[in-house]
């Protein structure tokens, strides 16, 4: 356990250093954060009641979806898994390692947020906070297992990179949070309920079908969590 809980740690380190991460976690969706958050309350002021939901499931997914698979293809993906096998390390533990780490990087990115846009752009700031950080902590566990499954799936940075994105775009496009997704067609607006981002957007701002969208998050993490195993298990033995 405690060496789990340092190869956590480094692996926390050695994170705020990777380009790819720092971009994905942090740069990017606090530079969209305070851009939109210009934007929207200026063209739509009653977006300040749900900037703080909106904006950080933008910033979780593009944490999870875009930054954490090339990570993990990079461990997974090449000798560096045969090394965890050599030092007689379970197979999980970069995994396991690199999940915890990219949970608090998306919480603190998130935490950011939630801190600032009072301040900035007078949101309005969720009623009920445990709530709210506990269904934030089953968004991000969500999407991050999606991404876990992309990451030892595909081994290819190239093919990556491309399914990222066909993930990650409908998820903000169908989500709600850049327009109400009541305006899509319905083909369009029930496909958008097959990704996370919209359960979360709905749970974070305390929306209606709470049950159902709980359910499905839960679904996804433990569905997600069933397919690392096998695919764990078939690189062991490949």
């Amino acid at each position: 356990m405690s060496a789990f809980l340092y190869g956590t740690l480094l692996q926390f380190k050695m994170d705020i250093r990777s380009r790819s991460l720092l971009v994905t976690c942090y740069l990017v969706p606090l530079l969209f954060f305070a851009i939109m958050g210009n934007i929207f309350t200026a063209l739509m002021p009653q977006s300040r009641d749900a900037l703080i939901q909106s904006m950080t499931v933008m910033g979780v997914s593009m944490g999870a979806l875009i930054g954490v698979p090339p990570v993990l293809v990079e461990i997974y993906g090449t000798d560096v898994r045969k090394m965890y096998q050599a030092g007689g390390a379970p197979l999980c533990f970069g995994l396991l390692s690199m999940l915890l780490s990219a949970f608090l990087h998306l919480l603190i990115m998130s935490g950011i947020m939630f801190a600032a846009a009072e301040a900035l752009f007078d949101a309005k700031v969720p009623e009920h906070l445990p709530g709210y950080f506990l269904t934030l902590a089953l968004f991000i566990g969500a999407s991050l297992s999606l991404a876990a499954v992309l990451g030892l799936l595909v081994k290819s940075q190239a093919k990556l990179t491309m399914y990222c994105q066909l993930l990650f775009l409908p998820s903000i496009m169908l989500s709600g949070i850049m327009f109400p997704a009541q305006l899509l067609p319905d083909a369009l607006e029930k496909l958008g309920r097959l990704f996370p981002a919209t359960w979360g957007y709905q749970l974070l701002g305390g929306g209606e079908a709470e049950l159902s969208g709980y359910a499905l998050l839960l679904t996804v993490l433990a569905g997600a969590a069933g397919l690392c195993c096998l695919l764990l298990r078939r690189s062991r033995c490949t």
